[in-house]
């Protein structure tokens, strides 16, 4: 399960574009949880002002982008502790995602997967396809910083993954998997998949994903990834990462980790604690627990690595056809107050992907 990232969402001034003269309100429909449970569409008003810049301005500082929605994903984790109202109360100002309506518990509007294409804005951007961490919404404006250009090579359906992908390259980092490493990864969903993928990549990795669900081995085999039943783990790994969401897997990482081992906690548990067997020969094999979260980038990276340069690089890191399989469902953005429920109630959900094309 992944935490959405802790970051303050980007600033903008009052200067707007060369690409069109001010354009009257317009209106967008945004996905609301009003009350635990319960997602409903609102109605919200844009303004676009797109008043002149001066001429041979290059820049897109300061400026702003009115995009149109293609694509958005459901985390169905985090969304999940978020529509039923589980939020700690002393997360609420961490657990803000960029560009969030509302305020905790509800009434807020929460997501950050959003491929979109630029309608108005900075000449550089018009016409082309970005990511935004914005929630589920079909017209929005943000400063023209915070959206990031698909890659050539990305098909945007797939570019709803990046989110994602961006948390998976920080577990990696965090766990500094070194070439020849055994790794397992706890949890065949899309933040362990996609984790298990990327250090699997390393060189001379040996790496095992691992899940109770017997129906997730195919999964990884379309990854080209190991798979194992969590009750069926044998061995001793040099980095153990839990992406499950299971202090019992957490628990179970401890038991295979060998000595001096370090072990990474992805999962994200909200209001509900975790019991860890911390006896026994767990200070004798001095293993190092260490938690990951998406919302900072580790201390050894950044002094050289943005939010903006890991996010890019997540874009690139989806190239891979093969992560379509990560894609388990697919809704229209008018039938998500209906749907949203059960999407992400489903165990079988990974990330559910919402089309805006159909609903124009």
């Amino acid at each position: 399960m992944d935490h959405p990232p802790e970051r303050p969402p980007a600033t903008a001034s009052s200067l707007s574009s060369t690409s069109a003269p001010v354009t009257p309100a317009l209106t967008a429909r945004a996905l609301w949880f009003d009350a635990p449970g319960q997602a409903v569409l609102r109605q919200e008003p844009l303004t676009f002002d797109t008043s002149a810049v001066p001429s041979g301005e290059t820049t897109c500082a300061g400026e702003r982008v009115l995009v149109r929605a293609l694509f958005s994903g459901i985390s169905r984790g985090t969304e999940a502790t978020v529509f039923h109202g589980l939020v700690p109360e002393s997360e609420h100002e961490r657990m803000r995602g960029p560009n969030m309506g509302g305020a905790f518990p509800f009434p807020v509007k929460y997501g950050y997967a959003m491929v979109g294409q630029v309608e108005a804005g900075p000449q550089a951007l018009l016409g082309r396809p970005v990511f935004v961490l914005h929630p589920h919404q079909d017209l929005f404006v943000v400063p023209a910083e915070a959206v990031v250009p698909l890659p050539p090579d990305l098909a945007p359906e797939r570019a709803v993954l990046a989110a994602n992908m961006e948390t998976a390259l920080n577990i990696v980092w965090d766990a500094l998997i070194q070439p020849g490493d055994r790794v397992a990864v706890f949890g065949a969903g899309v933040v362990g998949a996609l984790t298990a993928r990327l250090a699997a990549s390393i060189a001379g990795t040996e790496v095992l994903l691992i899940d109770r669900d017997l129906g997730r081995a195919s999964l990884a085999a379309g990854l080209g990834l190991d798979f194992a039943l969590a009750d069926h783990v044998e061995g001793e790994f040099d980095v153990v990462v839990n992406a499950s969401g299971s202090g019992a897997a957490l628990s179970q990482a401890i038991d295979l980790a060998g000595p001096e081992a370090r072990l990474v906690e992805a999962s994200w548990y909200g209001a509900r604690t975790v019991s860890l067997p911390l006896g026994g020969a767990f200070h004798s094999r001095r293993l190092a627990i260490v938690s990951s979260q998406v919302g900072s980038i580790p201390a050894h990276r950044r002094a050289r690595w943005s939010f903006r340069r890991r996010l890019g690089k997540a874009l690139q890191l989806l190239a891979d056809p093969r992560l379509d399989a990560l894609i388990s469902g697919e809704s229209r953005f008018a039938d998500l107050p209906e749907d949203y429920a059960r999407i992400v109630e489903s165990t079988a959900t990974l990330c559910h992907r919402i089309t805006y094309q159909s609903d124009v």
